[in-house]
Formats: structure tokens, sequence, C-alpha cells
């Protein structure tokens, strides 16, 4: 007998839950009652996710459900907000028991670690499409926006970014790609934890990089009227990454996504505090340049000469 909407919301996502709380009325109603803190605000973000356009085909149904939490708690990484509350929408072509368990083994195993509770959402029969949004909490004025970069500051990126390119890139073209590399496309780390703790560091500026390096590192500059100098020979390589051909591997980490590593801008006089806290948090992050006040990005080599970028980040309305 084939499983009902709401058989699926029974059986694989209504018992499942994180039991904050702050949850007032959860799934099955027609609405959740959830409980903001007097002393907070409200961070709210959300993604969607369309089969063979943000996940290959092949793709296990584990990891479609961790990534499809992991975008979104990488939004409320890059504000420095506390993860609470999620609500799924669902968009299946037919309701398979294995696929399913599959994909709230990989939802819940996220949501878990960050004590996330599914509060809602839907279920409808289509193409494959996964949208997720979630709500976190974050204390008045302490929340980073990318409008706070100013001439002067450093410019930072945690991890090594274009991992995730360069394992995409390998798939599209049939080629073997080394597990770690599939692991960063398939199961991305939000760095949810570090973005907390950078907003207590008083960082100015921060967003996830979701597009490509250039691109988001574009929308700081825009929003803080500002524009940079990055040194491409300082970007942070994996082993995996290091094994590619070098103009391929910049052009994976320059305008390759799908990594949601964090792109920041802080102080000079905080790079002790921001040493300790990467530190503690057992994370790597590199300097890779640094905010001027004329407007642009300009790639520089380490001999300072520059670099012209031969591409551009992702956008789903671009004309290739």
């Amino acid at each position: 007998m084939s499983l009902s909407e709401f058989d699926i919301i029974e059986r694989y996502f209504s018992r499942r839950a994180a039991a904050r709380a702050d949850v007032v009325l959860g799934i099955g109603d027609d609405a959740a009652l959830l409980q903001v803190p007097a002393d907070r605000q409200l961070a709210v973000a959300m993604d969607t996710l369309v089969a063979g356009r943000h996940f290959p085909p092949q793709t296990a149904a584990f990891d479609i459900g961790w990534k499809a939490l992991a975008v979104n708690l990488s939004d409320l990484a890059a504000m420095g907000a506390s993860p609470a509350w999620a609500t799924l929408s669902l968009t299946l072509p037919e309701a398979d028991d294995a696929w399913l368990a599959g994909f709230a083994d990989g939802f819940f195993e996220l949501a878990e670690r960050y004590r996330v509770e599914l509060v809602g959402g839907d279920t409808t029969r289509g193409p494959l499409a996964v949208t997720v949004q979630v709500h976190g909490l974050v204390e008045p004025g302490r929340a980073l926006r990318r409008s706070g970069a100013r001439a002067g500051q450093q410019l930072f990126v945690t991890g090594t970014p274009g991992d995730a390119a360069c394992a995409l890139q390998a798939l599209q073209s049939g080629d073997t790609v080394a597990p770690a590399l599939l692991q960063r496309l398939n199961r991305p780390e939000p760095r949810v934890d570090f973005g907390m703790a950078l907003a207590g560091t008083g960082g100015a500026a921060a967003i996830d990089i979701s597009d490509g390096l250039l691109a988001d590192l574009g929308h700081i500059l825009d929003a803080g009227q500002c524009g940079a100098t990055l040194w491409i020979d300082r970007l942070p390589r994996s082993s995996g990454l290091a094994s590619v051909q070098d103009e391929a591997a910049l052009g994976c980490q320059l305008y390759g996504g799908d990594d949601y590593e964090l792109c920041f801008s802080l102080d000079p006089g905080r790079a002790g505090q921001l040493e300790v806290l990467a530190r503690q948090q057992q994370l790597a992050v590199t300097r890779i340049g640094v905010i001027e006040s004329q407007p642009g990005i300009r790639c520089r080599r380490d001999d300072g000469s520059l670099y012209t970028p031969q591409g551009a980040g992702f956008d789903h309305f671009r004309v290739p």
C-alpha cells in the first residue's frame, strides 16, 4: 500500500523532535507556535534545493537531507545567530520508503547536533525539490551583517573554498572524485559555532560562500560601499584541491560555490582574538586580503602583479 501525505509526515518527520521548551506547538496543527525570547531578535533564512540543479541525480537521500538543512544553517552562521527551528517543504515524484528514511536520517542527524526542531512544513507530489526555512536567535545589535566592512579591515576565509566545485566538475565530467572532495560537496559543514563566536569579537561583515568567493565578496563590498584587494596565492587549498592543475584549482576557489565557508572582515586590532577563536574551534582561518576605499575587487599575486579573473560566480538566471 502506498504512503499518503499524512503517513509521510507521521512516519518520518513528526516523531523526530528536539523537544525545545520554546516550541509551544509543533507539527500537527495549521501553524506552529513559537516563543521568541524578549531579549533576542529572530533571524530567518530559506533555501530551495532542486534535483539536477543543486545536487546530481545520483546523490544519496541522506546527503540531500543533510545538505538541505546545512545550507540554511550556513546563512544563520553568517549572521552569528543560534539555530532554533526549521520548516520543511518536500516535493516528491513518489513516496519511496527507503528514500524518505535516508533523507530523514540525514536531515535530523544535523538538526540534532544544533538542537534544531522541525516545527512544520508541507509535502506534495512533483519533481524532486526541497525547501527549508530556518529560524535563529541573536542578541539585538550583535548580528553580523554584510554592510559592516570598512577600509583598513583585514579579509579572512574559513576552511578551504573550492573543494565542492572541484568535486562537482569531476562528477559532471565522469571523472573519479576524491572522497574528501565529494564529502565537501554532499555534506557541507555549516560554521555555526564559529559564526556565533565571531559575532562576539566584533566581526565587521560576513557572508557564507554559496555562489563563489568573488561573487559573495562582491556582495559585502557593495553593501559596505568599499572595495578590496584579494591575494589569490594565499587562498588555502585542501590536499585534494592541491593535486588539481593550478589554474583549474584557482577557478574552483574564485568562482565555485557550495562550500558554505564564511568570508568576513575584521579590524586588525582583533587579529589576536581571531587566532584564539580559530584555535578553540579547531578551524582553519586564513587572511586573504584587505578592505579598501576604492570600489571593486583587485586580485593580485604575491609578487604584486594583477590577476584578471576569467569567470563569475553562480547565478540561476545568468545565460552561460
